[in-house]
């Protein structure tokens, strides 16, 4: 079975894989190698894919391929009605990345809360001592805070552990009220909270969820954390409410457009820490990942069903 990897390997994952080089034949390509991809793309039985849109097109040149597996859980970057259209399973890993998204969640949000960018430059400047007095009015203990989860699956309810053993109290809004303690409506749960952390898939009906208004209702003192996907945030309403100073910061892994590009005007702002799309990188995640990628090739291979699959689709035959 031959597997298309759309990224670049460590030596961890080769190794990892070594043992089932029997039966499974994987090339792997580049995020950003376009030939390469296009190349090996009517070869493949499988993708495994990560974040590199995977368009209708894409899927019409894979000719041979029986199953998209999504390295996560989030599947917008796939065109899933093309997928079962040519009779391509597309499944995902939900859960595999939480562990780690809690943690770099809880990471944007320490850093967000406690100014870190701007400390970091200054004592790298020669600025660090005397402390800044504003320190002593604007920083936070988590501990302190009411924090807000828009969204309640397996990374929001790691990061309310997390929070919660800080001695955060905690709410959480979803797109049902299941009554679970802790529970708001959003409008109501943005004003209440310190920090407000999303961890909800994008779709249309959470795209631009948190806009302008949204945005205004939450506390100027607020800290916003988004690990989920960039659009779910109106980016330019966003920069104007840290500019302004209606919102105190933001801890930002995810943005509109990714890679995002140099003159976006968040990373000019010392209120604003940012990484590129990573909190779920790191190698135990890639473990977890490739168990879960191994054991479907393998059950696509003997005939049983997939795990995880995202739509019911009548898988082509080789």
């Amino acid at each position: 079975m031959r597997v298309l990897a759309h990224f670049t390997p460590g030596d961890k994952v080769r190794e990892f894989l070594a043992p089932q080089s029997d039966w499974l034949d994987v090339h792997y390509c580049a995020e950003d190698d376009d030939a390469t991809f296009q190349r090996e793309l009517p070869q493949a039985d499988v993708i495994w894919h990560v974040l590199r849109p995977l368009s209708g097109d894409d899927l019409q040149r894979a000719t041979r391929c029986r199953l998209v597996h999504k390295l996560g859980a989030g599947v917008n970057t796939i065109d899933v009605a093309a997928a079962t259209r040519l009779g391509i399973g597309v499944a995902n890993m939900p859960g595999a990345n939480a562990p780690s998204v809690a943690e770099g969640t809880v990471l944007l949000m320490l850093a967000a809360l406690r100014r870190l960018p701007a400390l970091d430059a200054a004592t790298r400047e020669g600025r660090g001592w005397p402390s800044d007095p504003t320190l002593g009015e604007t920083v936070r203990d988590v501990g302190s805070c009411t924090v807000g989860l828009i969204g309640y699956g397996n990374v929001a309810k790691r990061v309310e552990t997390i929070v919660a053993a800080m001695g955060a109290r905690v709410l959480h809004t979803s797109t049902r009220d299941d009554g679970t303690p802790g529970w708001r409506p959003l409008d109501e749960m943005l004003a209440e909270c310190d920090i407000v952390s999303l961890h909800l898939p994008l779709t249309e009906h959470t795209s631009a969820l948190l806009n302008a208004e949204r945005l205004a209702a939450m506390k100027s003192d607020a800290v916003l954390v988004n690990t989920s996907r960039g659009p779910i945030v109106d980016e330019a309403a966003l920069v104007e409410a840290l500019r302004a100073g209606r919102l105190a910061a933001a801890g930002l892994d995810v943005f509109a457009v990714e890679p995002t590009p140099p003159d976006n005007p968040l990373l000019t702002l010392d209120n604003v820490v940012v990484t590129p799309h990573v909190t779920w990188y790191t190698a135990d995640t890639m473990r977890r990942y490739l168990e879960v990628g191994v054991d479907n090739c393998r059950r696509l291979r003997d005939g049983r069903d997939l795990v995880n699959l995202v739509t019911e689709v009548t898988i082509r035959s080789q």
